[in-house]
């Protein structure tokens, strides 16, 4: 028995439209398993993606103001020997490099000559002195005469006239007496001041001259020992309003101000000295104002000429926050900036404003808020508005640890 064909071709249409549709419903479920699965690798690649960094928490803190300025040694005091009468030096009386005092003998000059001025000056005050008294008796018989009208008045008044002219002769021959006298003692040269002398630059036997230019030797004191800071007048014109405007709060009136001075291999001198004075005046070349500080120098470590640095406090700053200085970066224009975490854990640029530094740290006056956590390593991959991940503990504790270990106590 035939069937009819009519009768198989919708069996035949309906298979091929069944597998369709499965097949169709297995893509679809493979896509959706594909799509899954790149959807959580992709997010999974994005925290991997997210850098980890360290922070510190800001703090608000009270620092010193400390003023660090390049400076150059000055001698407390200083005299060129120079001789005050002309002669041969006939010998040289200290050992160079030594420590003389003041009023002892450094040159001798040949003083022969002047011993001689010396005694004629004083055979000429005698003749004046002897002729004086001639006078003085010549003027007396004159007076006694000249009351009982023996003589005319003409001749006592010329009387006692020479009596006077003879007693201003003395003054005059005392006066030279002295000045011989003066001029002797000038022979031997001595020191102005006390202190420590240099080379001699003429030997026995050469001739000098008075007050002649080029000087015999140099005496300088060095202990104490001045240091000259030189600090830009702008610089100086803020500081003077931040202490105006209270950003600085001054030491009191009285006390003294300690200054350290590092020397020029960057050691820093044991002893420290204090705040003498500030310049009245600018430099109009430079823009410069000069700051004298004092410190001692018993052992002459300190020489005049010495280029060194000096710090001294300049009051106490309120209210900054201290930020190392490897967290701070600086755009194109040289502006400072740090970067901190957000409360949405991502980093975020914040523009700072600095006075300076405190050991290893950047003393931040605004742009940072007390318990806003700034990046202190692992910005190199950070970029504003990206997430971050806070590797470890916030190591704050220990910050603040090294900070106080770095402080600067004023004695």
């Amino acid at each position: 028995m035939r069937v009819p064909v009519s009768s198989q071709t919708p069996l035949r249409r309906a298979l091929p439209a069944g597998l369709s549709a499965f097949a169709l419903l297995s893509l679809a479920a493979c896509g959706s398993g594909h799509e899954q699965s790149a959807g959580g690798g992709g997010q999974q690649q994005m925290q991997q993606q997210a850098p980890k960094v360290d922070t510190i928490t800001a703090e608000q803190t009270t620092v010193e103001s400390v003023r660090s300025l390049p400076a150059r040694v000055q001698p407390f005091a200083e005299a060129e020997i120079r001789p005050q009468v002309s002669g041969l030096i006939q010998s040289r009386l200290f050992t160079e490099g030594q420590q003389v005092e003041e009023g002892e003998a450094l040159y001798q000059i040949e003083a022969s000559e002047y011993a001689a001025a010396v005694e004629s000056a004083e055979a000429a005050l005698a003749r004046a002195e002897a002729t004086a008294e001639n006078a003085r008796q010549d003027a007396k018989r004159l007076e006694r005469l000249a009351n009982v009208n023996a003589v005319s008045q003409q001749t006592y008044d010329q009387a006692v006239a020479a009596q006077k002219q003879a007693e201003a002769d003395v003054g005059m021959q005392k006066a030279a007496l002295q000045r011989a006298r003066i001029d002797l003692a000038r022979t031997k040269i001595r020191s102005p001041i006390s202190g420590q002398i240099g080379r001699s630059r003429f030997t026995p036997g050469a001739l000098v001259t008075a007050s002649q230019a080029e000087p015999l030797a140099r005496v300088v004191q060095l202990d104490p020992i001045y240091v000259d800071m030189t600090a830009a007048s702008s610089e100086v014109l803020k500081w003077r309003q931040d202490v105006a405007q209270g950003q600085i709060q001054t030491i009191g009136e009285g006390q003294v101000v300690p200054v350290t001075v590092r020397l020029e291999d960057g050691e820093e001198y044991p002893i420290r000295g204090k705040l003498e004075f500030s310049e009245v005046s600018v430099d109009q070349e430079a823009g410069t104002v000069i700051v004298r500080a004092q410190v001692p120098n018993p052992d002459g470590l300190i020489l005049p000429g010495m280029f060194v640095k000096a710090e001294f406090s300049a009051g106490q700053l309120e209210g900054v926050i201290l930020v190392p200085q490897r967290a701070v970066q600086r755009t194109p224009k040289g502006e400072p900036y740090v970067f901190v975490v957000s409360d949405e854990g991502t980093a975020e640029q914040a523009m700072i404003e600095t006075d300076g530094t405190q050991g290893s740290d950047w003393i931040v006056t605004s742009g940072l808020e007390s318990g806003q956590r700034v990046i202190v390593s692992g910005f190199q991959r950070v970029r504003a508005g990206a997430p971050v991940e806070v590797a470890g503990p916030d190591p704050s504790n220990m910050t603040a640890m090294t900070r106080e270990a770095k402080a600067v106590t004023p004695e």
